[in-house]
């Protein structure tokens, strides 16, 4: 049997914060601010976080995505910072990989079989190769003065139906006047068989972020327009395009890609907030740094 803890966290930073290891500090709390209320909509298919009075994020698992996610993610004045399709398209987004919605954790190497690049889009051809994530059941929600909490199972199930892992998962969320923070713990315990997530780029936690907070690039790519319609783009506007990444181990810029690091944070400018979105490894997770 298959068994493996996973404790990734996101932190989504604003207000000018500071781009060295201070920026993963958060600044005091009072009660009014980091208040976090957890709030099933279950006829909607979705648990909505509300920090401070204020929206946060959303676990969605409608059946239009093939795993549940958390969409759309902002900051502490409200900003979103993921980008938006292909659930609720803006103008001026890329139109790529719709298999790439908001926050999400899984992998493309799964006895073979691919759980991350799975969407509507995919073509027919290779769905008999593609994994789903089904949301099962929501077995915890938490209300608290300066956290929620919000449990959940899902199954990860093989092409011919049948079921592989079984997923458990916890999120703690907390905020602050200028941060929010997301932990997640997950447990997968196989059912019948040796399970083994073989190497691959693909995984495991991912987050599709915002066209500002990209990378400049001069690569052709397909953007949608006002209307939601796709448009190939030879060469790429980079006005507004901002983000920069940086990791603990000194790597900026498109040198992170590829690299073991503690954390990782991308900073930029979103509808003039500056932002920084880090994701830390927990020191216990496999393939640590540490390890």
């Amino acid at each position: 049997m298959f068994n493996r803890l996973t404790i990734p966290a996101l932190v989504v930073l604003g207000a000018a914060v500071a781009t060295g290891t201070a920026s993963l500090k958060s600044p005091a709390r009072t009660n009014r601010e980091s208040s976090v209320t957890v709030v099933r909509r279950d006829d909607a298919r979705r648990v909505d976080v509300i920090v401070g009075g204020q929206p946060f994020t959303s676990y969605i698992y409608p059946a239009t995505i093939k795993k549940p996610v958390l969409f759309p993610l902002r900051t502490a004045r409200g900003t979103i910072v993921t980008r938006g399709f292909p659930l609720e398209p803006r103008p001026g987004e890329r139109a790529d990989h719709t298999h790439q919605v908001g926050a999400w954790f899984t992998y493309g190497d799964v006895n073979g079989i691919d759980f991350w690049g799975y969407s509507d889009a995919t073509p027919r051809d290779e769905v008999p190769q593609k994994g789903t994530i089904r949301h099962r059941a929501i077995t915890k929600t938490l209300n608290g003065a300066d956290r929620g909490e919000l449990a959940v199972t899902a199954d990860w199930v093989m092409p011919d139906g049948s079921t592989i892992l079984d997923e458990e998962t916890r999120f703690v969320f907390r905020g602050t006047a200028d941060s929010r923070t997301v932990d997640r713990v997950t447990r997968w315990t196989a059912r019948a068989k040796r399970v083994v997530f073989n190497d691959t780029k693909e995984g495991a936690f991912g987050i599709r972020v915002a066209r500002s907070l990209e990378q400049p690039s001069n690569e052709p790519q397909v953007f949608t327009d006002a209307s939601g319609h796709a448009t190939t783009v030879p060469k790429l506007d980079n006005t507004g395009v901002t983000g920069l990444y940086r990791s603990s181990e000194g790597n900026v810029g498109d040198d992170v890609w590829g690299t073991r690091a503690r954390w990782m944070m991308l900073t930029g400018t979103v509808a003039q907030e500056p932002v920084t979105i880090a994701i830390l490894d927990h020191p216990q997770n496999p393939g640590h740094p540490g390890l």
